[in-house]
């Protein structure tokens, strides 16, 4: 296959700006609470180190959804603190403060009173019930104008898992550009983990154009493609190109990656992509989602990688976002969704609670189709793996999604699908 050097780039391309969901961050180890109960417990964040004001801010906090809301609450220093919690959820919770302050538990629909006492510092919160502050339900309090505190997040827009249209022509012209985050130890094709999502039919030609704006080597690997490795899938250094060609002989979504050595670091730090390539008479939908599972390991962790120790497990790059943004239908619709386990090591069986599939297409074989007897609960894949399963939803409400691999569905690999 043809390969070319060109003239370097030059530069670096700039730190990729991605926004790690508040379960990542739960996820990793967290203090022990506090002993005492009661507002009259004294830490750095109360009067021993400030002058109290005489005035009380009160504050109605929610717990919804696995989650407290506001998350951040910001006081004037010195005033006391009163909580007004309500439990919108359908589970207890509670809110207990690392100064010792605590509410007890709250039923679904109840409320409580929390007296935080007099604010002089960061107060951290979180629900103290078995799992719960490690899936995310953690609040902290902060004194009004200090820089102590990280600041409230941006508004999060989830990645669109809208799977692309099949393009009219028959060669694919892509450009990948290999972007590093120094900050966050990932390395990125065109700057997304997982990288864009390509699509084609069989018998159609991709000419890839890898262009490396990083400062290390590194290659790609396209398992849509049969052909000899040692030209196409060599590393290239900081500033070169190579062009890619390669004609889809066979269906399936295939996972594309870096072939840099180690392949467990390079893929592990996002260098992984999706390519469909359309099973002949795919008959339409009136949806199709496609979702990359894959690990993510804080701080490009290689020992954590070859432990198998990760700290969250996603769907296309990041924990729990379609909890918080779920994926659109109407009852009654036809959806397809397209699953790629990534890896770079860990299994998927994905599963849509209150959803039974009626066609099943995994690594280029029909197991299920619509009209069989049967019906199917999981698409069960393998690293490197893919396939899509299809189904209707007939009523509104909110279905989950997960893998079935339900350790990794706690560290971040779940969704909703909201029917309207």
């Amino acid at each position: 296959m043809p390969a070319e050097h060109a003239r370097p780039l030059g530069g670096v391309a700039a730190g990729l700006a991605l926004v790690v969901l508040a379960t990542l961050v739960g996820v990793a180890a967290q203090r022990v609470a506090g002993a005492g109960t009661g507002a009259d417990t004294r830490s750095a964040a109360t009067t021993g180190e400030v002058t109290p004001t005489g005035h009380t801010t009160t504050v109605t906090v929610t717990a919804e959804d696995m989650r407290f809301h506001p998350d951040h609450i910001a006081v004037p220093a010195g005033d006391r603190l009163v909580v007004e919690l309500a439990n919108r959820d359908r589970r207890r919770h509670d809110l207990v403060l690392d100064t010792g302050a605590k509410t007890g538990t709250v039923a679904a629909g109840g409320t409580a009173r929390l007296d935080a006492g007099v604010i002089g510092g960061t107060v951290e919160g979180w629900c103290s019930l078995p799992g719960h502050r490690q899936a995310g339900m953690t609040l902290t309090i902060t004194v009004d104008g200090t820089h102590d505190h990280p600041a409230a997040p941006a508004e999060f827009t989830a990645r669109d898992a809208t799977a692309p249209p099949v393009p009219p022509e028959r060669v694919h012209k892509v450009e990948l550009r290999v972007r590093e985050d120094a900050r966050q130890h990932l390395w990125t094709f065109n700057g997304t983990a997982p990288g864009p999502t390509l699509r084609g039919r069989v018998g159609d030609t991709f000419e890839i154009t890898l262009i490396n704006d990083g400062t290390i080597d590194h290659g790609v690997d396209f398992h849509a493609g049969a052909l000899a490795p040692d030209e196409p899938m060599r590393p290239i250094e900081p500033g070169e190109r190579l062009t890619y060609t390669f004609t889809a002989t066979r269906a399936g979504i295939w996972m594309y990656h870096c072939s840099t050595m180690p392949m467990l670091l390079h893929i592990g730090n996002g260098m992984y992509g999706a390519v469909i390539i359309d099973p002949p008479d795919l008959a339409p939908v009136d949806h199709e989602f496609v979702l990359v599972q894959s690990e993510r390991y804080l701080g490009g962790d290689l020992a954590k990688m070859q432990a198998d120790q990760p700290d969250a497990v996603v769907f296309n790059g990041h924990a729990d976002q379609y909890t918080h943004r779920p994926l659109q239908t109407r009852a009654g619709q036809r959806i397809r969704v397209w699953v790629l386990d990534a890896g770079p090591s860990r299994g998927s069986a994905f599963h849509i609670v209150g959803a039974q599939f009626d066609t099943v297409y995994r690594e280029g074989q029909w197991l299920l189709r619509p009209g069989d007897p049967g019906g199917a609960q999981v698409l069960d894949l393998s690293p490197a793996a893919g396939g899509f399963v299809e189904t209707t939803l007939a009523a509104a409400g909110h279905y989950p999604f997960v893998t079935h691999a339900m350790v990794d569905a706690e560290r971040g690999a779940r969704g909703i699908i909201e029917v309207s």
